[in-house]
């Protein structure tokens, strides 16, 4: 059995091969060829929360466990298992498989959902988890202009400078960062709407991907209301953590028409984009099987470059 650390995942698992594997797994789930559990918390006295969700993906299952603590952070794991003999292959530091996996289904919903022309990103959010938004949507479309907002100015202009390349610009506002924007990721630990429905053009996609809460949302009920398309990553995982949809729509959401699993578009059984004026919309909040086809590729590479310390599994 391997132990592998962060850094060798972000060695092994680059973002475009993220997508696609991203991409694959959607489409086996429509298939019947994967599956998925939703995220279940155990909340222990004293405020620790411990996370844990697993899948299924061709020759691989496993469960990404995790605990947070509100003053004393957040520590992840990932467990690989063989799906011919259960045996287990492999421990993973997990905290960048969360990083890379949540922006390649945010690439992959953006290459499927956003216009082939679209060029520009506002990014609301400038944390951990925004760098691989911004990394997957570069991943999927030829970026012209990035525009970042967050409520810590430092934190905005940090970020900004670690992107030379993609002419990342920090701005005052989220109204700033937004407006005019082709594509929009929202990516915040917000508790109310960080943005204005007024600000999102026809033709705009927008990613939300900070909550998976049904208490918590980043986006507006008259956007959600508004939109053409609102694509989910899980209908059965969304009834229970989509406080985007949950607080708009109600119960109404699970009937609604617009309301489509991404693994539908990757099946080609609903539409991705309605037209080009359309505004569609992705909330994101992250599957197990998603970590399992990313933890699957980055084992197989691994075990190919040598990587990663042997564990006897017996006696460790």
């Amino acid at each position: 059995m391997l132990f592998l650390t962060e850094s060798d995942v972000r060695q092994l698992l680059p973002m475009d091969e993220a997508v696609r594997l991203t991409r694959r797994a959607f489409e086996h789930l429509a298939a019947g060829e994967a599956l998925n559990h939703p995220r279940r918390r155990l909340i222990v006295p004293g405020g620790s929360v411990l996370h844990y969700m697993v899948g299924s993906d061709g020759k691989y299952f496993g469960a990404k466990v995790y605990a947070t603590h509100p003053r004393h952070g957040a520590h992840f794991s990932f467990l690989l298992y063989r799906s011919e003999d259960a045996a287990m292959l492999a421990v993973m530091e997990a905290n960048y498989l969360g990083q890379i996996r949540t922006g390649a289904a945010t690439g992959f919903a953006t290459d499927v959902m956003a216009r082939q022309d679209a060029d520009t990103l506002g990014l609301v959010g400038a944390g951990f988890q925004a760098r691989g938004q911004l990394e997957a949507v570069a991943a999927v479309r030829r970026l012209r202009s990035v525009k970042v907002w967050s409520r810590s100015a430092e934190k905005r202009q940090a970020f900004a400078r670690d992107y030379p390349n993609l002419a990342v610009e920090p701005v005052e506002t989220a109204e700033a960062a937004v407006r005019g924007a082709g594509i929009v990721v929202t990516v915040t630990f917000a508790k109310d709407p960080v943005l204005d429905a007024s600000w999102i053009a026809p033709g705009t996609h927008v990613n939300a991907v900070g909550s998976n809460q049904a208490k918590r949302r980043e986006l507006p009920t008259d956007l959600m209301t508004r939109a053409d398309l609102i694509a989910i990553d899980s209908r059965e995982q969304a009834r229970m953590e989509s406080g985007d949809l949950i607080l708009s729509l109600g119960e109404t959401a699970w009937s609604d028409p617009r309301v489509v699993e991404l693994a539908e578009i990757a099946a080609g059984r609903a539409s991705a984009r309605p037209g080009p004026d359309a505004i569609t919309v992705f909330k994101s909040n992250g599957l197990a099987v998603e970590d399992v086809a990313c933890a699957g590729f980055v084992y197989e590479r691994a075990i190919e470059a040598g990587l990663g310390r042997t564990i006897d599994s017996d006696h460790s």
